[in-house]
């Protein structure tokens, strides 16, 4: 099911309506910069939640959705740079489904160079760049911090973290015995995101993360936009960009 050798899959237990049932999470890296793709089901066979597709990410997302009878509920956008919105709106058209975005971010679903900086995608951007993006037919502004929304059968909180973009967004899903963030860039396993882009500030991402994240228990499961899962409790203890703030 992976492109390559990072692969996540996470099967955490939740009782529901007196039914042991489980909470599958499947990850996978898609296009240039290896941006982690994710989809969340509370079974097989059932709705699904898609994280961030990226670029290349359409193959192997149809191949876990079919072997898992899974049909997307949602495209769930952490933010708007080119490398985690590139398949949404082909997911969500196809599908039938809303893409949810932060308003501040929005705007890059038309455009996620603008913004981006052509040097600084490198190779990508010759790809971008003749690329049409266009927005879902359905768009859902995720305009309320904190606010919780139920897709799939799964209940999936919003924290706004505004530092790698202004419009950059947590998800987080507390069913099961570990609650599980995707965090897109603002947090990596022993690292955290850029904020040398435009829009992007230092100051706001650190704030982010220890109003948001550093408050989560230490056994939450950290699943990023790039590179390997984590948990909250070893960057807490490991990152070195987080010393002395937790």
């Amino acid at each position: 099911m992976c492109q390559a050798s990072l692969c996540v899959a996470l099967r955490a237990a939740l009782w529901r309506d007196g039914k042991l049932e489980v909470v599958l999470i499947t990850g996978f890296p898609a296009g240039m910069l290896a941006c982690n793709c994710y989809v969340l089901a509370h079974r097989t066979g059932a709705d699904a939640i898609v994280v961030d597709p990226g670029q290349r990410a359409m193959g192997p997302l149809r191949r876990i959705l079919d072997e898992n009878r899974l049909t997307p509920a949602a495209v769930l956008l952490t933010h708007g740079h080119v490398d985690h919105i590139w398949s949404a709106q082909k997911v969500a058209d196809m599908y039938g489904c809303p893409a949810f975005i932060h308003p501040e971010d929005r705007y890059m679903l038309t455009d996620p160079i603008k913004d981006f900086g052509r040097g600084v995608i490198g190779g990508l951007a010759q790809f971008a760049v003749g690329a049409m993006f266009r927005e879902p037919k359905q768009v859902v502004e995720l305009d309320r911090d904190g606010d919780k929304v139920e897709l799939g059968g799964i209940t999936v909180t919003v924290d706004h973290t505004p530092g790698h973009t202004r419009g950059s967004v947590v998800f987080r899903v507390s069913e099961g015995p570990q609650e599980v963030v995707f965090c897109g860039d603002t947090l990596f396993r022993q690292s955290v995101g850029r904020t040398d882009l435009p829009g992007s500030s230092g100051r706001d991402l650190l704030g982010s993360i220890v109003d948001k994240l550093l408050v989560l228990d230490d056994d939450t499961v950290v699943l990023p936009g790039h590179g390997e899962r984590s948990t909250i409790g070893f960057e807490r203890r490991n990152n070195p960009f987080l010393e002395g703030l937790s």
